[in-house]
């Protein structure tokens, strides 16, 4: 994966793990459940596509393993942390711009199935 600018859309994945780590630090598996309760059951990450996702985003700079002090008694202490950088914030936030334009254009065209969200 090459070094992302804020001009290079992101692959789904990329996305979704981005968007699971805004919010606060999580574990690979934690991520994976963000993803779906994000995506409501659309989106389904296998370990596969997480981990190759997550190991190609830490070369790229895009997230990085967090130093969170992990308490034996609450939670498996081999677990690793991930955590968002700068970098994959300004990349998430130049994609979500990315998504806001397309929609204004979808609106503009009134593309939407239910002519109500334009409201006519």
């Amino acid at each position: 994966m090459p070094k992302p600018t804020t001009k290079t859309p992101l692959t789904p994945a990329v996305l979704h793990i981005l968007l699971a780590l805004s919010t606060r630090e999580r574990h690979g598996y934690g991520i994976m459940k963000q993803v779906e309760s994000d995506s409501e059951g659309k989106v389904k990450m296998g370990p596969g596509t997480l981990y190759g996702s997550i190991r190609r985003m830490i070369e790229a700079g895009l997230i990085g393993e967090s130093d969170k002090a992990i308490d034996p008694d609450m939670d498996d202490e081999r677990r690793i942390y991930y955590k968002i950088t700068g970098q994959g914030q300004a990349a998430l936030t130049a994609e979500l711009q990315r998504y806001r334009a397309v929609v204004a254009v979808a609106r503009h065209k009134r593309l939407s199935p239910n002519p109500v969200a334009y409201g006519t």
